[in-house]
């Protein structure tokens, strides 16, 4: 692949235009990752965060604008295409994982991605199932001597980790986290967080996470983007990164809502959930 691992030029979009319930999510947004950028975004409900994923992911194509993932211009391919190119993780430990399919069926599946036949079919082999028991020790969980345990059967944290292997066992261009802890208890958000980052950085992964923790975005990643009706209404990266501390981040929402951009009760929601 040669330039950046993703390019957003000028996305914008609106949920039910020209209705008295029109929602504009995304107002001129502009963004370059380069290759094994860890970029972090935060900003408070209806800010645009999650409508901004699924631009990227496929699942969403906006009114306007372009998104280039690596080399391809993706803006109208629909998530299935997409899904060779881009890994996700969704806040529900159900939702990227098959819970009627064993630990080793679920990664056979996941390591078929973007492919269209043949997903199970020699995938389970005894050499594989080798290779698979190696990479489920990575978890750290001992899930490795349970590859025939059903996913369901497993806790919300295991789950979410297995879902976390899936979505990097084919290395993607893009790793999309989508509040991927926001729905565990707090020992298995503290268990994922080191694994998310640990993957991302010994894989070398271009990653592009949601969160709604701000002790979480100020610790992880190389650059904070703060998302505000739609807009990147900051980028923190560099040395102002290093330097970043949760009341600078707290500071910032003040300032937004100090000038009317967002309005009090939702500075005070922000509040409340990050810290």
């Amino acid at each position: 692949m040669s330039g950046p691992a993703l390019v957003l030029e000028d996305l914008h979009h609106t949920f039910f235009r020209g209705t008295p319930n029109e929602q504009r999510a995304l107002e001129g947004v502009d963004l370059v990752m380069e290759e094994r950028d860890f970029v972090m975004v935060v900003g408070s409900n209806g800010s645009g965060k999650s409508t901004l994923l699924n631009a990227i992911a496929g699942s969403l194509i906006p009114d306007q604008g372009r998104v280039r993932i690596g080399d391809q211009d993706v803006t109208q391919w629909p998530e299935s295409r997409r899904a060779a190119l881009v890994g996700r993780v969704f806040q529900s430990p159900l939702s990227g994982t098959i819970g009627d399919l064993t630990i080793a069926e679920n990664l056979a599946v996941a390591a078929k991605r973007g492919m269209r036949h043949g997903v199970l079919r020699n995938a389970l082999g005894g050499g594989r199932r080798r290779e698979l028991a190696d990479r489920v020790r990575e978890l750290g969980l001992g899930l490795e001597d349970r590859l025939d345990t059903p996913v369901g059967a497993l806790s919300g944290g295991q789950r979410q980790a297995l879902t976390l292997l899936m979505a990097t066992s084919v290395r993607p261009t893009l790793l999309l986290l989508d509040e991927h802890t926001s729905a565990l208890d707090p020992r298995s958000t503290e268990q994922m967080i080191q694994l998310t980052d640990r993957l991302i950085r010994s894989q070398g992964l271009t990653t592009l996470m949601v969160t709604h923790s701000i002790p979480q975005a100020v610790a992880l990643g190389d650059r904070v983007l703060v998302v505000n009706r739609g807009r990147v209404v900051d980028s923190i990266g560099g040395a102002r990164k290093r330097r970043l501390r949760v009341e600078d981040l707290l500071a910032t929402f003040d300032r937004l809502r100090s000038g009317d951009l967002v309005d009090e009760s939702a500075a005070e929601m922000v509040r409340r959930l990050y810290i």
